[in-house]
């Protein structure tokens, strides 16, 4: 075979050879960039996951319908081989190449559970059980209380509500301790700011307070006047007299009413029977609560009844409150 045609059939095969390598990319990139769900769906990496025993997972689980490609991406790009391990988020119309850049970022998927605004401990804990992939308090209320090194007998009061993020399978403990260290923060930074004259000595006595105030108001621009209202009643010294405290003194007896029998009863909670404030907050109170606890607004008033819109209505004297009463309570 002369030389010439050596030639030819070498150009040949590396025309053959390019227009195979040409095809093979293209494959290869459609494969990489091919939408690959129609919803999105949470998938797990375990500890200890490689590149390969991803494609059998992501196979198993018809993300992928074949791996032809599988072991060829891992060569050319190196930079997807990164397995961690965790709880992602695929979402409707991730390629694998995001798929692969998501795992190997470790940017697991943020579960939320949310504290609202006045809820009891004992509420968290049912919020926290229901959590998807939160692991529960394996200590005890006492046992938080030591390890936080809190200087009081209840979380009552103490914890930030609000909406926090986790990672699959973190411990609730955390949330409880960040939450501790949020409405911390915050109460120290409000009472710092306070204004002066006050009838409270120290800042747990601010957040009980402002727990009342959190149960009592269901609109904003009112927490400021009830906070007056309640402290015009310390000063003169008259008892709170707080249908929550009330509520919160029965526990589990609480059906849905109170009775006279039950502002009679004498708890610890039971501000129509005890002088001054309950011993601990009541529930968490939110930031708005707490600085209208320790900012109130300049009032006379004594008295506020629900007008059940939302709104108070706010009297000066017992006969213009009993007044409100009969309106907006009984309806005559």
């Amino acid at each position: 075979m002369s030389f010439k045609k050596i030639a030819s059939a070498f150009l040949l095969l590396l025309a053959l050879l390019f227009i195979a390598l040409f095809f093979a990319k293209q494959q290869i990139d459609d494969y990489l960039t091919k939408p690959l769900l129609d919803k999105t769906q949470l998938i797990i990496v375990k500890k200890g996951s490689h590149y390969s025993r991803l494609g059998d997972n992501l196979l198993a689980q018809s993300i992928v319908t074949d791996l032809r490609w599988w072991k060829v991406i891992g060569k050319l790009h190196p930079e997807l081989t990164q397995i961690r391990s965790g709880t992602y988020q695929i979402k409707e119309g991730f390629n694998l190449q995001d798929i692969l850049r998501m795992i190997n970022s470790g940017k697991e998927y943020q579960f939320r559970v949310t504290f609202v605004e006045g809820s009891t401990f004992k509420e968290w804990i049912s919020s926290i059980n229901d959590a998807e992939l939160l692991k529960p308090l394996q200590k005890t209320e006492a046992q938080i209380i030591a390890s936080l090194n809190i200087p009081h007998k209840k979380l009552e009061g103490l914890l930030f509500p609000e909406t926090y993020h986790y990672s699959a399978n973190m411990s609730a403990y955390k949330i409880v301790k960040k939450a501790y260290l949020h409405q911390s923060k915050t109460l120290e930074k409000l009472w710092s700011e306070r204004e002066k004259g006050l009838p409270y000595k120290t800042p747990y006595e601010a957040l009980i307070m402002a727990s009342i105030i959190e149960k009592e108001s269901s609109l904003s621009d009112d927490r400021d006047k009830i906070s007056s209202v309640f402290v015009n009643r310390l000063r003169r010294g008259m008892r709170l007299q707080t249908d929550p405290t009330v509520i919160y003194g029965m526990g589990d007896r609480y059906k849905g009413r109170i009775r006279s029998k039950d502002l009679r009863e004498k708890t610890i909670y039971n501000t129509y029977q005890i002088n001054g404030l309950p011993p601990t907050p009541i529930a968490m109170p939110s930031e708005a609560a707490l600085y209208a606890t320790l900012h109130p607004a300049k009032t006379k008033y004594l008295y506020f009844v629900s007008k059940g819109d939302g709104t108070s209505y706010f009297s000066k004297n017992l006969k213009e409150h009993n007044r409100a009463v009969r309106k907006y309570i009984l309806g005559k």
